[in-house]
């Protein structure tokens, strides 16, 4: 049972803080490979308790915050397809592994003082909850953070369209996309010294520029429901609290006009 300190404490996270935010409720698709570190493999000690100690810091802010979370560090669908495993079997193989990396974002978060709750789409009673939306919500109102594994309980569904199901199932107000750059380029920065970055992006120019911003079902899904997308680098200390302060961090994809940050 939840303890009264822990409500209370749920309810008066943030208090005072929340006229500088420009986002109150928040759904953070964070990759496997992030947490896998360097090698991407597996997950690092590191990167997982850098992660906890910048949630907690948006927590006490006030920020709702939920995650959706994938299972590339230790298992990909596809990869396993190509390889002779059955499509569905490599996909819940996959959706098996967020659940793995749910929990261990749950366990850093715990012991950085922050009530966290894992809720699954695929029902494993002993270890986490089932994805209830309206339970979800009430986690929310009372300050815990809610990791959401599984995917969506479907193979041939990846963890991108998860987050965007997801957020629009809790009334988000953002997705942030973590990632390893700075946000949206129009060509590959790591192998073109002319790649510009986009500021802002419309979602049409996202999809006719086959930018890999989210997979189409994912972006669509996002498009059709006016869901803003916010990508922006994970591992830069502090990222996170200023996007959700509203500073110009990463890239926003949204139904406005495409702007580079750079415009000469």
């Amino acid at each position: 049972m939840t303890s009264t300190a822990e409500a209370e404490a749920g309810e008066c996270a943030g208090a005072g803080n929340e006229a500088r935010l420009a986002y109150r409720r928040v759904l953070l698709k964070l990759s496997g490979e992030a947490l896998g570190g360097e090698g991407g493999y597996g997950i690092s000690p590191e990167v997982i308790q850098d992660m906890a100690t910048q949630i907690r810091e948006i927590r006490d802010l006030g920020v709702e915050l939920v995650i959706v979370v994938g299972g590339g560090n230790i298992f990909r669908g596809l990869q396993g397809s190509e390889r002779g495993i059955e499509r569905a079997t490599g996909d819940y193989m996959g959706m098996l592994a967020t659940v793995i990396n749910a929990l261990a974002i749950m366990d850093c978060l715990e012991k950085e003082g922050v009530a966290t709750r894992v809720q699954s789409a695929i029902s494993m009673s002993q270890i986490c909850e089932p994805f209830i939306r309206r339970r979800a919500e009430r986690h929310l109102e009372k300050g815990r953070v809610v990791v959401f594994g599984g995917g969506t309980g479907n193979p041939y569904f990846s963890t991108d369209t998860a987050a965007a199901l997801r957020a629009n199932e809790i009334g988000a107000d953002v997705i942030l996309k973590a990632t390893k750059v700075d946000g949206i380029y129009d060509k590959d920065p790591k192998t073109h010294m002319d790649a510009r970055k986009f500021k802002q992006i419309s979602y049409n120019d996202a999809l006719g520029k086959r930018l890999k911003v989210m997979d189409s079902t994912a972006f669509s899904l996002c498009q059709d429901n006016h869901m803003p997308i916010i990508v922006f680098d994970l591992f830069t200390r502090g990222n996170i609290r200023k996007v959700v302060e509203g500073q110009p961090i990463g890239t926003l994809v949204s139904d406005g006009d495409t702007i580079f940050e750079n415009p000469n």
